[in-house]
């Protein structure tokens, strides 16, 4: 690959030299031009191997390292019980989409009926016994053909950043099926006035690498309309816990600052908006 020497925008990170950094960039980069290319046929493809290749010639990704730190991994799975914890109970069938490791739905298989994952390729956790009321399935990134359980809550943490942006309404309308009536899709996502939040943060002002694309509340409240849903909140983390108000809040503000320049946009932002977006979506 041919090697280019961009300004660095942010301190290295802790463990990681300049040189694999850049590797991780430039690997990043370069898969997610392919996928931005491709056609949905060719996406499909794509999708099935981007992290399988991403890891090989990455071997040093933090999500590796996160990985074989138990603890770490414990308290981080735990933070994201808090976004659905008070939907969850006995009577629950939940589905996660890009569970990864797969530990979190792990944990979520305590408290629910059944869970079930959804990914482009099995990342389950290889020493970590999958609950006997846990199935993964694997999917193409675009359609789902299921006979299990129609779910009462669907999830996904750091997932619709990763998706084409043709494909991110066909996404939408997919858990709108997978969905009971009154359901809900409880989501979260990087908020792009506070972006990038991929690899290229530390070389571009704009997401290069596997965020496709990083979103507003404005946006996404659009996809969930077309998608079919009946209503949707947003959130605020305070002490732990997630309050719900209306998306309105967001969106208004996103519109005022929206036109400033990047670096004015991103301290604007701080005063109000999330770093991520949170979303429940009411089928």
């Amino acid at each position: 690959m041919p090697r280019s020497n961009p300004r660095l925008l942010r301190p290295l990170p802790s463990g990681r030299s300049l040189d694999r950094l850049l590797n991780h960039y430039l690997v990043e980069k370069e898969i997610a031009e392919r996928l931005k290319r491709a056609d949905r046929e060719g996406r499909k493809a794509i999708y099935a191997g981007m992290y399988d290749e991403l890891f090989a010639r990455v071997p040093d990704h933090p999500r590796l390292a996160a990985a074989r730190d138990s603890a770490s991994l414990a308290a981080h799975n735990a933070r994201k019980f808090a976004l659905v914890e008070r939907f969850v109970n006995a009577s629950t069938v939940f589905v996660e989409f890009a569970p990864g490791d797969c530990t979190f739905a792990y944990l979520v298989s305590g408290r629910a009926k059944r869970v079930i994952g959804v990914d482009i390729s099995n990342q389950s956790a290889p020493d970590v016994p999958a609950p006997d009321n846990f199935v993964l399935r694997i999917y193409d990134g675009l359609d789902l053909d299921s006979a299990e359980d129609r779910a009462d809550v669907v999830f996904s943490d750091q997932f619709i950043e990763h998706l084409h942006p043709d494909d991110v309404e066909r996404h939408f309308r997919l858990v709108h099926r997978l969905l009971k009536p009154g359901g809900s899709y409880i989501f979260r996502t990087p908020h792009a006035f506070h972006g990038p939040f991929d690899i290229s943060a530390y070389f571009s002002e704009t997401p290069e690498g596997f965020h496709l694309k990083e979103w507003t509340y404005g946006e996404l409240r659009g996809i969930v309309r077309i998608a079919g849903f009946g209503s949707w909140r947003g959130g605020l983390k305070r002490r732990g816990r997630y309050g719900e108000c209306p998306v309105a809040l967001f969106s208004g503000y996103e519109r005022w600052i929206g036109g400033l320049p990047h670096r004015v946009r991103s301290i604007a932002a701080r005063a109000i908006l999330p770093r991520h977006i949170y979303m429940r979506a009411i089928r």
